[in-house]
């Protein structure tokens, strides 16, 4: 029998791992296991199911459920558990950078770093917590941070923060075409749509009701001068298509477009 040299063999320490669920891109939480990121993932159910975590994440999951989130694994380490908490700070920070509305309540790392809470946020986090049915969030009035709104410092603070990290080859995704782009072959379910056109419909649509000022006019007119309009294949059929009701046979676009109302790939 061949031996294996001790040399040669490489320790599991861990990993991270992200949630998301399957009708969007987004990840909404970034964690560190020792263990499998199934038997992880598992865990993170098991005590959604029980009621015992009240966090964000916790909500999201008991929210979403089995049947819509999961875990995909994004980093393996084999050099120690430092290494493995240095890898799920990186992990978050680039999550957080590239606009991804992590639910994690630190930055990660062994203990809560960058999130201590105070005596008064624990009281009024239980307090707003106790008695409240199970994955149900508070909404409107009720919302603590109904009527907050982030200070001007704050808003450029954030802006300079992500200036640059999603253009170029600054874009993880730089580069990336056909079946090398992660979201290749995604195609969001017909409820998801509903419920995104829902949201931006009439007073919803954040540009409802403004009209463009004739500067503003003059630069756009300006921007686009000598460019061939439509731009591509896809805005023709958007412009003479979809906004007019017209089906062709021999337009791709039509003919994705009638199969994801019908839900068939």
């Amino acid at each position: 029998m061949a031996r294996v040299l001790a040399s040669s063999y490489v320790p599991f320490i861990g990993g991270v791992y992200a949630f998301r669920t399957y009708d969007s891109d987004e990840f909404r939480y970034v964690g560190m296991t020792t263990d499998s990121v199934t038997a992880r993932e598992r865990q993170h159910f098991r005590l959604a199911a029980s009621g015992k975590r009240k966090t964000p994440f916790y909500d999201w999951l008991r929210k979403n459920g089995r049947e819509n989130a999961f875990a995909i694994p994004l980093a393996v380490v084999t050099t120690g558990l430092d290494d493995l908490a240095a890898s799920e700070i990186e992990w978050i920070a680039r999550m957080r950078l590239e606009g991804h509305r992590l639910l994690n309540l630190s930055d990660g790392g062994k203990g809560p770093n960058g999130h201590v809470w105070t005596e008064e946020q624990r009281i009024a986090a239980g307090d707003r917590a106790r008695g409240r049915p199970t994955g149900v969030h508070l909404t409107g009035p009720d919302s603590p941070r109904w009527g907050h709104t982030h200070s001007d410092e704050q808003k450029a603070k954030w802006s300079a923060m992500r200036k640059g990290t999603n253009t170029g080859e600054a874009n993880p995704n730089f580069g990336k075409f056909g079946e090398a782009h992660p979201s290749f072959g995604h195609r969001m379910s017909p409820e998801s749509r509903a419920r995104l056109s829902e949201m931006r419909r009439g007073e919803n649509n954040p540009n409802f009701g403004k009209t463009m000022s004739p500067e503003d006019r003059a630069k756009k007119s300006a921007a686009l001068r000598g460019r061939p309009m439509p731009s591509s294949v896809r805005s023709a059929h958007t412009r003479h298509h979809t906004n007019k009701g017209v089906f062709k046979e021999t337009c791709r676009h039509c003919i994705d477009d009638r199969n994801n109302e019908r839900g068939t790939p």
